[in-house]
């Protein structure tokens, strides 16, 4: 299947049904961009851009049009000869990449920048070049998207060419702009790539690039990106929802469209001018749906959602007080984002009514203004120097009359989000790329924030932004960076608190610090640091002050847990090691860290007390200790070992349903297999993590094992544990 050409087919077209404007990405396709002429028209693409751009920005002046027709010139010029695996001429992707943008409503330098994004990379136009010709700007974003050459950086080049976008992003959001546009069109043409590597650079999408979008506030490119992996992660699961989605259009259509009709009424009789719209969820949207209704049928406003438009912020309540006086009100839906917006620009009241025949719709209301940023997020928002200046007033507009007016940008710039500057400070303390992808996406995957209130001396002293989940310990190395480890205790709300104490928004902090202390953060720390910042600093730390770092943690005999005793992993009996080492005398233990099992490749060191410790051979520990200089010894899994006694330790990614632990855990033990510990992370954008340590009956239970728990509806990938020294597995 094509997700070029698969997905969001069938949507219910809402923008037709009642004028209103709506960001349609996926008709900016390949008519768009060769006009009825085929290739022959390149040429009218560009004017079909230009039009675009004036459509967003009227005040647009000449000198900018110019520009991004010379930007065109060159770009056509330097690609020309080159295409595309779909066989179309290379120039149809820039092209498309800005086109995107330009709909987003991008400013000319952007879509300038746009143009030119792949010619340093892949022609012989350079740096320097695009400098003397369309500026210092220009040439800062299409340098920041430009990727790292995988013959100087081997397979470091992926993570380091995202730390070089992310770091260029902390100086101008407008790189990630142009990365995620560029990552959509590449996305809707993966039809023509081998299946492995579609799924290779859908995984990297859903890992990183879809909660970028998130973040950024980007929804008109995420929710399209979220369907494109779906459909190639998962094709079954989609066809199955699209066919539902199709089957139901007309119903739903009908349904939304009375209710709607309704709140028009509603809203007329008061004198509130609005624009009452339908909202058709996405296919990703009505597969959580289909989930959290366990399989029970859905009803017609299931597959949608009303959208009301105001002029005002005040409007926005008025409305919100006429639905719940005229309807029945879901009280436990009603959110307003608009007193509180989400940390990636959203604004709106969402609510939830029933009509007289008890049909419950969900509502969203907002501004023109809010859903422009709602959709475009900060591409609506334009150039983030110029609407510095202006929200400054000091040196006045900068550029073309495409500068947001001074209430978009609400109370903080939003162009450089606290999220950002937080991922930016951890990034320069983890320079191996390993460290640094995996903590990338872990941090990425934290996708709500809290706001705590920090004191000194019983002194309100500020407040402190941080992912949800968030620790004490957390706070403290955001706080005092690497020298958190001086925090000898905290007080929560007035009281003492221990150290893995998970904040909550509005809660009251006080750090109890002691800067004479000689001691260092305790191990420990490491099970309540869930920001990267904080699990890099104290990983550092240990491996600093210490003869063994990281690995008294990694190889403490395991604790039988409560619920049924288990033997020490590595030997069952004791006796009788499943791993021999060539070591004589030495004990022999398996590495709780990567949980090797038959027939993984190992490696073994010794460590204290003459004993022997297998890890997997491409376990993070092992390639530290490796290249500390410590001897490997010479290990190998021991012929005829007994039956039972293999202990792994496997994650389940899924997406959030009732019933999903109570599944896991029937399969689990319908393969004969035994849970030893289990935890559950809390739900994050509908997203959920099980992580089961597990004790086999044979080495060869594992791959059955996972092959089942894939098999549970909802559940979308199952991997054995990849252990890293500063975070938990993504």
């Amino acid at each position: 299947m094509s997700a070029d050409n698969e997905v969001n087919t069938g949507r219910i077209a809402e923008a037709r049904k009642r004028g209103l404007p709506r960001i349609d990405l996926r008709r900016l396709g390949r008519a768009a961009l060769l006009g009825p002429g085929g290739r022959d028209r390149l040429p009218d693409a560009i004017e079909h851009l230009i039009k675009v751009h004036r459509a967003r920005h009227p005040g647009v002046r000449a000198e900018a049009v110019d520009t991004l027709r010379r930007a065109y010139v060159l770009a056509e010029s330097s690609h020309r000869g080159q295409t595309r695996k779909s066989g179309e001429p290379y120039i149809t992707h820039p092209l498309a990449v800005t086109l995107i943008l330009a709909e987003l409503g991008a400013e000319t330098t952007t879509l300038t920048a746009s143009l030119l994004h792949d010619t340093v990379e892949d022609t012989e136009v350079t740096l320097d070049q695009v400098r003397r010709e369309f500026g210092e700007e220009v040439t800062y974003l299409v340098d920041g998207v430009t990727k790292l050459e995988k013959v100087d950086y081997g397979a470091a080049a992926e993570p380091e060419t995202f730390r070089k976008m992310l770091v260029a992003t902390g100086s101008d959001v407008r790189v990630m702009s142009i990365k995620l546009a560029d990552r959509l069109h590449n996305m809707r043409t993966l039809g023509v790539m081998r299946p492995d590597k579609q799924a290779r650079i859908a995984k990297v999408t859903r890992d990183v690039l879809i909660p970028l979008a998130e973040r950024l506030g980007v929804q008109a490119l995420k929710t399209e990106l979220e369907d494109l992996v779906f459909a190639i992660l998962h094709p079954e699961e989609y066809a199955r929802t699209r066919a539902t989605i199709e089957a139901n259009a007309v119903r739903s259509e009908n349904t939304l469209g009375a209710v709607a009709d309704d709140v028009r009424a509603v809203l007329r009789e008061a004198g509130i001018a609005a624009e009452v719209a339908i909202r058709p969820r996405h296919a990703v949207s009505v597969h959580r749906v289909m989930l959290k209704r366990g399989g029970a049928p859905l009803g017609g406003c299931d597959f949608g959602r009303l959208l009301v438009l105001v002029g005002e912020d005040a409007d926005c309540y008025a409305v919100l007080g006429e639905l719940h006086t005229c309807f029945t009100p879901v009280i436990a839906e009603f959110k307003d984002f608009i007193a509180a917006p989400k940390f990636n620009l959203y604004q709106s009241l969402h609510t939830a009514i029933a009509d007289a025949r008890g049909r419950i719709a969900e509502v969203l209301v907002r501004t023109r203004t809010m859903h422009r940023v709602a959709e475009a997020g900060v591409i609506a928002l334009g150039d983030p120097h110029a609407a510095a200046e202006w929200s400054q007033a000091a040196e006045g507009r900068r550029g073309e009359s495409e500068v947001p007016a001074a209430e978009n940008w609400g109370r903080t710039d939003p162009t450089r989000p606290g999220w950002l500057a937080r991922l930016l400070e951890w990034q320069r303390a983890a320079p191996d790329p390993d460290i640094f992808w995996t903590s990338l996406r872990d941090d990425l995957a934290q996708d709500r924030e809290i706001t705590v209130v920090t004191q000194q001396a019983g002194d309100a002293s500020g407040t402190l932004r941080l992912p949800a989940g968030a620790s004490c310990v957390d706070a403290a190395y955001t706080i005092h960076g690497e020298t958190g480890h001086a925090c000898v205790g905290v007080r929560v709300n007035g009281r003492l608190a221990p150290l893995g104490t998970r904040l909550r928004d509005g809660d009251i902090l006080q750090l109890l610090m002691d800067d004479t202390a000689s001691s260092g953060p305790d191990p420990d720390w490491l099970e309540h640091a869930t920001t990267p910042a904080a699990r890099i600093a104290i990983t550092r730390w240990l491996a600093q002050h210490s003869a063994d770092p990281a690995q008294e943690r990694a190889d403490r005999p395991a604790q039988a847990p409560s619920v049924r005793p288990a033997p020490i992993a590595g030997a069952v009996p004791a006796d009788e090691p499943v791993a021999v080492a060539d070591l004589p005398g030495a004990a022999v233990r398996l590495a709780r860290c990567c949980t090797p099992v038959p027939p993984d490749r190992v490696t073994a060191f010794a460590i204290r007390g003459g004993t022997v410790a297998v890890h997997r051979a491409e376990c993070p520990t092992a390639g530290r200790m490796t290249a500390a200089g410590r001897r490997t010894v010479p290990v190998r899994w021991r012929d005829g070992a007994p039956a039972g006694g293999y202990r792994a330790t496997v994650l389940a990614e899924a997406l959030s349903r009732p019933r999903l632990l109570a599944d896991l855990t029937e399969v689990i033990a319908a393969q004969g297999v035994g849970i030893v510990s289990a935890a559950v992370e809390p739900p994050q954008e509908h997203r959920v993590r099980h992580t089961y340590t597990v004790e086999l009956p044979d080495r060869k239970a594992l791959t059955a094992l996972m092959r089942a728990m894939r098999s549970v509806p909802g559940v979308y990938d199952v991997y054995r544990t990849r252990p890293v020294m500063v975070s938990t597995p993504s």
